[in-house]
């Protein structure tokens, strides 16, 4: 049959809206801060077939993700959910990425006839286990990670399970915030079959079903488009990350190779580390995750993110490495790998559409969080992400101070931290001088300091890109490398791992610096304009601008010296020419 394009658009639309009031309203009604400020959740809508149709507003980490949990639930129920179900599950090796993160899926009828269903996936403060928090990256198996969910019913026929809502709320720290944000979930579930219903009455469910179909097959033909503009080859690159966090000093390798023939593209993970003893292995669906990232960012398009999308994209990785662990691989910390498979692919497409991809960025989100008592004896639990910077790109800058565009997550106001922990934010700022240098600039770090005021606690810390900072491109420099420090109280800091678990007392300090982005172009290329107005907004200092730039700035007035700036990037360009011949 022909379809009308505009009530494609219309339907496309009104499905993505039915999404994004999913993720608002788990927002307007969760108990935690990781959900309601930092936003650490994502949704979706799929048809009857299990396929993603529409992805909602926050993570763009968990769009590959979704079509696995669809795929963990169908094997697990078939065809025989009924109207009112509502099934959860949190087990990284049955559709699930990490415990925190709860999967909740509401089949959605219209009548007797199921359409399809709602998705709510998000990140939980606590799920039990060895440390609060649930996410610590020096566990070495998955058992002492917290409580594993399999794929089981909630809600059955609208009657609540009570037997696993009673062993949820024994086996975390805080069962009041855990259940309240749980029940936010499934509020949201009720909201998208709300909204379903309501477009099912206005477009009637055949008609729904069968734009459904179209709008995949658009998403796959922009794909598709989109990877007959690659040329063909192989582009392999290789990244790090600094350890695993049990065997300090131990690079873990990250490679992405990148094969490209025609309209079908696929990338072999060979080359990548075997499965780690730390918590950093991450599962295959959330290495899906990171390549359809990698490739829909180098998009023009503005396709939906649905599973037409990924039907000429393939991912390879051996089980038992990295990338696709067995059980009971440790995958708390997962996050940090997945974020440096997107810049490993970034570096190999650079080699293929050197104008598209950025430098590498701050590495991901850093992750942290403080679990114990305050001055009153009370339980405390507080769990943030920390943002830092974009690389630099062709004719883009750096951008400073913003979520990885992995994660689309903010970091929390400071007014709210204080209010929620016994915490201090001492520090909270860009960094001078941490960008790496280009000729468009890499964004700048991002310094985060707290001081704990409780009585004692458990801190864990995962960051990376302190011994493998942020690549640059086309002779862009890398970024700075991210840094942690402690204060026991006493003014004397001293250098913590990237990744920790340790206990901290009343009065520490705690400050982490995000590395930041690479640069993109040879920085002599900057225009000296651009290098001024750095120095001046404190982002460059006057020695950097000279050192890493070649332009001499004085400061009173405020000017370029253009005599000196010529005469250093002259020299610098004729010693270039000179070792190349």
């Amino acid at each position: 049959m022909a379809f009308d394009p505009v009530r494609l658009e219309i339907i496309k639309n009104a499905i993505g809206s039915v999404v994004d009031e999913m993720v608002l309203t788990v927002v307007r009604i969760a108990y935690s801060s990781i959900m309601k400020d930092t936003m650490d959740l994502s949704s979706a809508f799929c048809d009857a077939q299990g396929r993603m149709i529409a992805q909602g507003l926050s993570l763009p980490l968990h769009l590959g993700s979704i079509p696995d949990a669809m795929d963990a639930v169908r094997a697990e129920y078939g065809d025989t959910l009924a109207e009112g179900d509502i099934v959860v599950f949190n087990d990284p090796y049955q559709g699930g990425m990490h415990l925190p993160d709860i999967f909740m899926v509401k089949p959605v009828f219209v009548g007797r006839r199921r359409i399809g269903y709602a998705i709510v996936v998000a990140h939980h403060n606590d799920m039990g286990g060895r440390v609060p928090g649930s996410s610590a990256a020096d566990s070495t198996e998955i058992f002492q990670e917290g409580l594993q969910i399999p794929v089981l019913k909630l809600f059955e026929r609208g009657v609540p399970n009570a037997t696993l809502i009673s062993m949820i709320r024994r086996n975390v720290r805080i069962p009041d915030v855990v259940m309240g944000d749980i029940d936010a979930q499934a509020a949201a579930c009720r909201i998208a079959e709300r909204g379903m219903h309501e477009l099912a009455q206005r477009f009637g469910v055949d008609q729904l079903e069968r734009y459904f179909d179209e709008l995949l097959d658009y998403s796959e033909r922009e794909a598709r488009r989109v990877i007959r503009s690659i040329p063909d080859g192989v582009y392999s690159y290789t990244d790090h990350l600094d350890d695993d966090g049990v065997d300090f000093g131990k690079p873990v390798t990250v490679c992405a190779n990148v094969h490209v023939a025609g309209d079908e593209l696929t990338v072999d993970l060979a080359g990548t580390s075997p499965q780690v003893r730390g918590a950093i292995n991450s599962t295959l669906s959330f290495a899906k995750s990171a390549v359809y990232f990698a490739i829909r960012a180098i998009m023009d398009s503005d396709a939906p993110n649905n599973a037409g999308f990924i039907r000429p994209i393939h991912v390879v990785a051996s089980e038992g490495s990295l990338l696709n662990p067995r059980r009971p691989g440790a995958v708390a910390a997962r996050g940090v790998s997945g974020f440096r498979l997107i810049d490993a692919i970034f570096g190999a497409l650079a080699q293929a559409v050197p104008e598209l991809p950025r430098a590498a960025g701050e590495g991901g989100t850093t992750s942290y969080s403080i679990g114990g008592v305050d001055d009153a004896g009370r339980f405390v639990l507080f769990r943030e992400a920390i943002m830092g910077a974009w690389g630099g790109g062709f004719h883009r800058e750096g951008i400073d101070g913003v979520a990885n565009p992995a994660a689309n997550i903010s970091n929390a106001p400071i007014e709210m931290v204080e209010n929620q922990a016994p915490i201090r934010i001492e520090r909270y700022e860009l960094v001078a001088d941490s960008g790496g240098p280009g000729r468009w600039r890499g964004g700048m770090a991002v310094a985060r300091q707290l001081r704990f005021l409780g009585g004692r606690a458990t801190l864990q810390l995962r960051s990376d890109r302190r011994n493998f900072p942020p690549y640059g491109l086309a002779g862009g420099q890398p970024g700075r490398g991210s840094m942690n420090l402690l204060d026991e109280g006493k003014e004397e800091w001293r250098e913590l791992p990237t990744k920790f678990t340790r206990a901290i007392e009343k009065g520490h300090a705690f400050r982490h610096t995000s590395a930041g982005g690479g640069g993109y172009g040879e920085p002599q290329a900057r225009d000296p304009a651009l290098v001024l107005a750095d120095v001046r907004n404190g982002k460059v200092s006057v020695g950097a601008a000279e050192r890493d730039y070649g332009v001499v700035i004085t400061t009173q007035p405020w000017r370029i010296d253009e005599t000196a700036t010529a005469r250093i990037r002259n020299s610098r360009q004729a010693s270039l020419a000179a070792e190349v011949q």
